[in-house]
């Protein structure tokens, strides 16, 4: 995975310099088991048709994503956190119905 942080905003040849990077990993680092590298380019600001522009033909697995540089409210992050983690816990499956009661048999002595 290739992560780009850039602190101005999204332009589309930071995507040409983010599939640059991809492609050295999947020729130099990428093990043969293992998928194609994903890249994360986080701009300060992002015009949302110019990253759909920049996109519609790449071949490459991308994701712009617009950062802040402030932390939202501590309350909400705990919420999300928790919300995220009720999403992704195992549901919890019914319990198990109990063995079956059979008659001892009883040994004569």
């Amino acid at each position: 995975m290739a992560i780009e942080l850039k602190v101005d905003r999204f332009e589309p040849e930071h995507l040409g310099k983010l599939n640059f990077y991809l492609e050295a990993l999947d020729r130099d680092v990428k093990k043969p088991h293992e998928n194609p590298a994903i890249g994360l380019l986080l701009c300060a600001s992002k015009d949302s048709e110019v990253v759909e522009y920049a996109l519609s033909r790449t071949l490459s697995p991308a994701l712009v994503a617009q950062y802040q540089t402030q932390l939202p409210d501590r309350q909400m992050l705990a919420a999300k956190l928790h919300e995220f983690y009720a999403l992704s816990a195992p549901e919890t499956a019914p319990p198990a119905d109990p063995p079956s009661k059979r008659p001892r048999k009883r040994r004569s002595p």
